[in-house]
């Protein structure tokens, strides 16, 4: 036996399940559009309502919140939110230090501090401690991620948020459909952001949607993505269905028909889907429980989670102490899938470059404020070394899968030290 790497056999030889998914539903409903005079909001009447309406209401039903935003990506759903909340220069936003980039360059480009917080490694979310801690004078809000596969402990932050009159921003892009105590995620921010791109459980390539409980933010919303514009309250064929309001400076940032048609054909799914994941991993778990060295995060009987990723601890010394890189790289070869370690924190990651813009005014006083360099985020450091992905089709392939995945591991495992004497080059973790 050899690892795929060193001229072996791989250990899974059939096609992983498809993502995105689509069926015959979903192209009618795209011809549908393709057919109609309309593909864009900003398009003519054509005698029904939008796609992009009709999903907002049904996005926002889904949630359990009254109204929704639908947007051009999640990135600009949090650029909206922050916009909406009044947040730029002079304010900061605390968010998590181990995220995606986005979270934190939406604050930058409108003019506001990001703040970065350690996280909680048995959820590999924010750390109430930690945002408690960093709160300041100048702090405007918290942007809460919850992340991978499990949930931020958002309780306690809401009650940090009430406490000390903050706003809180739900990021739950890789969250669609989670609950906690029966409430979905989403609901519980003064604004809640969701991304649509591919590798979402919910997605139609690009999109996003930002939600909230309050009609006066929900306005300043819909005209910030759409150049100062809402929906007219009457509709004439042939027409804009649009006024022009200005409360705002806006801008474009408009989800078209095609995405809202296929995240409308696909949303009644969302739930099944989930639910394959979550039966997938409760199996993996059990079979993961017989090779040294893997352990899954820490379950909270009082969520019911989605998994945008499953994330799993390796404790490399069973590996005879193997980098993450070189653990994840030989697992997706096995597997012949995308594996990666967890994100680089954000004062290490390459791509968040603050220092770089030119939306701010780089004083001294500046580029000290906004030098990431400057945070130390010891748990995320950790977890970066020590935790890697799965993405979630691979769970949408039932026992079958979960066998793969388990074999693949055991495999790894039992070729620790050809594994731990390779020479790591790529550090994509990229099959």
């Amino acid at each position: 036996m050899k690892l795929r790497i060193s001229g072996g056999d791989p250990v899974r030889t059939l096609p992983w399940p498809k993502w995105p998914r689509a069926d015959d539903n979903t192209a009618e409903a795209l011809l549908a559009v393709l057919k109609s005079d309309r593909w864009t909001l900003s398009g003519p009447f054509a005698g029904s309502p939008s796609r992009e309406r009709l999903f907002a209401k049904a996005f926002s039903e889904f949630i359990g919140v009254p109204y929704c935003t639908p947007t051009t990506s999640g990135t600009s759903a949090i650029t909206l939110a922050l916009l909406a909340l009044g947040i730029g220069p002079g304010y900061q936003v605390i968010l998590p230090g181990l995220t995606w980039v986005a979270c934190a360059s939406a604050v930058v480009c409108v003019g506001a501090e990001p703040v970065l917080a350690d996280i909680t490694e048995h959820n590999l979310a924010i750390s109430p401690d930690g945002v408690e801690a960093a709160i300041t004078d100048r702090t405007k809000a918290v942007l809460v991620v919850h992340p991978y596969c499990r949930l931020a402990d958002i309780e306690s932050l809401r009650k940090i948020c009430d406490r000390h009159g903050l706003y809180l921003i739900e990021d739950c892009s890789q969250a669609h459909g989670a609950k906690y105590k029966g409430q979905r995620v989403g609901s519980f921010g003064d604004i809640s952001c969701f991304s649509m791109q591919q590798s979402k459980v919910l997605t139609a390539g690009e999109g996003g949607a930002a939600l909230t409980h309050d009609r006066a933010l929900w306005r300043r919303m819909e005209q910030l993505r759409c150049d100062g514009r809402t929906y007219s309250a009457t509709s004439t064929a042939g027409r804009l269905e649009l006024t022009e309001v200005g409360d705002v400076l806006g801008q474009n940032a408009c989800m078209n028909e095609f995405q809202a048609a296929i995240l409308l054909d696909r949303l009644p799914w969302l739930d099944s889907e989930n639910e394959e994941r979550r039966n997938t991993a409760r199996d993996l778990y059990l079979l993961l429980g017989n090779v040294e060295g893997i352990t899954p995060l820490l379950q909270n009987e009082e969520c019911e989670y989605t998994y945008y990723n499953m994330v799993l601890h390796i404790d490399r010394s069973r590996f005879d102490n193997a980098s993450i890189d070189l653990i994840a790289f030989n697992l997706a070869h096995e597997l012949q899938a995308q594996v990666s370690p967890v994100y680089r924190p954000m004062h290490r990651h390459r791509l968040y470059t603050p220092l770089s813009t030119s939306r701010i005014p780089w004083t001294a006083e500046n580029r000290e404020r906004f030098d990431p360099a400057k945070f130390t985020l010891p748990v995320a450091d950790y977890a970066r070394s020590a935790y890697l992905t799965l993405p979630h089709h691979l769970l949408l392939d039932g026992p079958r899968g979960a066998n793969d995945i388990a074999a693949a591991f055991s495999k790894l495992h039992a070729l620790r030290s050809e594994l731990a004497s390779q020479t790591f080059h790529d550090d994509s973790g990229a099959f």
